[in-house]
């Protein structure tokens, strides 16, 4: 749409110069004498200086407008062109503007003001007719079909609004119930479960004859586990159902050290390198590099030996990278739930334009990932 740099008041005002200009014009350049011009100018850019005014008044400037041509009739004698450009803006204004009576009688004075005029300069009935569809009646239709296209417009743009907010409504209910209906899935199969193994966890832990340290230990390590376990559920439970408890948030690299901790305890050695000036990261960063940290202990501990896993926080000026490495167990390949797990190592780095490296080393048995977000520069 062509931007308009003007307001409305000197729209107003630069249409109603226009027409002075203009009817002007045709008077000084008309026969007759000084005064009978004089007069006739004076009146002309009188009534076209109201086309600058209000809105609300078209009524009385169409009225206005109407008269000048009978006043110029009746006292010079005959019709000088006086303002026939204010007639056609007068009627526009009317029939844009006013509604019902009012619009209906500015169209009646223009409409007799032409034909009286026309009519008494000796045209036929047929040529004044014709006269009074010209300067009347075309530009009040012109302001009423202007007016009305405008409204169209505007109630075209309101139904679109509504209909793509109800769209978006209808979007938002739709995630909505389904966000509810997993979280009822999760709360009523894996919560049981996780709570379930806990249970059995600890009666197996206390009904443990006393001197069996090493079983004790991995018993009350799935204890931990599963309260852990519990813990993220259910904050992921409240996330599903648009719940966030004051003071809650998601475990970040704050919380590694819990992640090796837990490792440590299912007896796997876990050891953590930081290399570089630690720095602050956005929160949803922080969050994703400890679930991929959490992903890759996971994949050591189901298919690493017992030489145990190395993690390494790099954080360089442009990027922080994050790796970890550990020797294969005997016979376990790198398939399967591994190779799911890499997927979601892949996808989380992606989402922060992060790339994964993945694979054997040259020695054939270390197993390394490596994922590096880049970071803006300090």
């Amino acid at each position: 749409m062509y931007p308009i740099k003007l307001s409305l008041k000197s729209q107003s005002w630069l249409v109603a110069a226009t027409c002075m200009v203009a009817d002007g014009g045709f008077v000084l350049l008309s026969p007759g004498s000084p005064w009978q011009k004089a007069g006739a100018l004076t009146v002309t850019l009188a009534v076209n200086a109201m086309l600058a005014g209000p809105a609300k008044y078209s009524g009385w400037v169409a009225a206005a407008q109407a008269a000048v041509p009978l006043i110029i009739l009746f006292t010079i004698g005959d019709r000088v062109h006086a303002n026939e450009a204010g007639l056609l803006i007068a009627g526009y204004r009317a029939g844009a503007w006013l509604r019902g009576k009012p619009a209906y009688a500015s169209l009646g004075v223009l409409a007799a003001s032409a034909f009286i005029c026309s009519f008494a300069m000796g045209t036929d009935l047929v040529r004044s007719l014709l006269v009074v569809a010209k300067i009347a009646v075309l530009p009040w239709l012109v302001g009423r079909y202007t007016t009305a296209r405008r409204a169209y417009l505007a109630e075209l743009e309101k139904r679109s609004a509504m209909e793509k907010a109800d769209a978006q409504a209808a979007v938002a209910k739709a995630v909505t119930e389904e966000r509810s209906a997993i979280a009822r899935d999760l709360h009523d199969v894996i919560v049981h479960h996780v709570s379930a193994i806990g249970l059995h966890a600890g009666a197996a832990r206390l009904g443990l004859p006393n001197g069996n340290a090493t079983l004790e230990k991995s018993l009350r390590s799935v204890e931990t586990s599963s309260r852990a376990a519990m813990v993220d559920l259910r904050h992921l439970l409240d996330l599903l159902h648009g719940d966030k408890p004051p003071g809650a948030r998601q475990p970040g690299l704050g919380n590694v050290d819990e992640l090796l901790d837990n490792v440590r305890a299912a007896g796997t050695p876990a050891r953590l390198e930081v290399r570089g000036p630690s720095r602050d990261v956005p929160e949803s960063l922080d969050i994703t590099v400890y679930r991929i940290i959490q992903e890759m202990l996971t994949n050591a501990l189901r298919h690493g030996d017992e030489s145990g896993v190395t993690v390494t926080l790099d954080y360089t000026p442009d990027s922080l990278v994050i790796a970890a490495s550990n020797k294969s167990g005997p016979g376990n390949g790198h398939s399967g739930s591994v190779r799911r797990g890499l997927v979601g190592i892949r996808n989380r780095a992606g989402m922060f334009a992060g790339t994964t490296r993945s694979g054997l080393e040259p020695d054939g048995r270390t197993w390394r990932t490596t994922v590096t977000f880049p970071l803006e520069t300090s």
